[in-house]
């Protein structure tokens, strides 16, 4: 964690490394597999018109990786890209300027470099923040939840510290650690998938049939599963600390709770080809875009359940109450 005043919360930081340590095993599991997969496949080929299971793992591994370092180091610029957010300064507009202040204000209480700040021209009300750093994070609010008839000063610095904790923790850098697995598999399903299609059943010299493509394809679909899973679980924890450590920052998690409600309210207002455009964000926004009952399975979902957060939320007011 970053060395700033976002309180840690020791329960859901083991509940993280736990989850980190099965994708781990997952991931020792998956090598060796292939790495068997690869031993018989070598052993068994004497002259082969079919795909090299080798090549299709250092493939899907090259790209894997590329796609890794490039969601890493410019997560940024990807999501500024993909939200069509502009870089504003405090003189940019009373929207600007009112977001400037309030940032301004939860840096000098988490003792934290200041992020840059930008504004999505978009009337669904949501923000968020990334970054592989404090050096070179960016924070965005939509225009939707900037509206002063929407939220409170009070609960939109609630909201706030809740995306600027996913800095301070380097939740980008977690998350594209515990992505990559995923990645590497899905990208095997494909090119197995394909390799079978173009060619894969052909024969060798001998007769044999080039199937081994196709273990390869049931292996990194079990391995894609069980990551996804795993991933979406660390990515709710890592929701619910961002919560926990935002709203111990500025003392008021009912403020945040009453953001929470609204902003998941307003939602269902929100034109659907519109939710759709910003799907692609959703792990990084403060909630997804969902409209009210279009929520996925909880085990499917980047987010906890509202009733989650606002319970957890409550815990927190209730230890607030009781240390004053």
């Amino acid at each position: 964690m970053a060395r700033t005043r976002y309180a840690s919360d020791p329960g859901l930081i083991a509940r993280m490394g736990a989850t980190m340590f099965l994708l781990g095993l997952v991931f020792v599991g998956f090598a060796t597999g292939l790495v068997y997969l690869i031993a018989y496949y070598t052993s068994h080929r004497h002259g082969s018109n079919g795909p090299s299971v080798d090549v299709l793992i250092f493939f899907a591994a090259v790209i894997g990786i590329g796609s890794a370092l490039g969601s890493y180091y410019w997560s940024d610029k990807i999501a500024l890209s993909t939200s069509g957010a502009r870089l504003v300064g405090p003189n940019d507009g009373p929207d600007a300027a009112r977001l400037h202040g309030i940032v301004d204000r939860l840096c000098a209480l988490a003792d934290m470099p200041k992020p840059r700040i930008a504004i999505a021209p978009t009337q669904m009300p949501n923000a968020f923040a990334t970054g592989r750093n404090t050096k070179v994070a960016v924070l965005c609010a939509t225009t939707g939840i900037l509206d002063r008839s929407r939220l409170t000063d009070e609960e939109l610095e609630g909201v706030l510290a809740h995306e600027m904790s996913h800095v301070a923790h380097k939740d980008v850098a977690v998350m594209t650690i515990a992505s990559f697995l995923g990645i590497i598999a899905a990208l095997m399903v494909r090119f197995a998938f394909y390799s079978e299609l173009f060619g894969g059943g052909r024969r060798d010299n001998n007769g044999q049939s080039q199937l081994l493509v196709i273990p390869v394809m049931l292996l990194s679909i079990i391995v894609y599963a069980i990551s996804f899973l795993l991933i979406r679980l660390l990515s709710r924890y890592r929701e619910l600390s961002a919560d926990r450590s935002g709203a111990l920052l500025t003392g008021r998690p009912a403020a945040l709770a009453s953001a929470l409600v609204k902003v998941t309210g307003d939602m269902g207002r929100i034109p659907v080809k519109d939710l759709r455009e910003a799907e692609p964000l959703n792990a990084f926004y403060f909630t997804p875009a969902l409209k009210p009952g279009q929520s996925l399975a909880t085990i499917f979902s980047t987010h906890p359940s509202l009733d989650r957060r606002l319970k957890e939320l409550d815990k927190i007011s209730k230890q607030l109450g009781q240390q004053r």
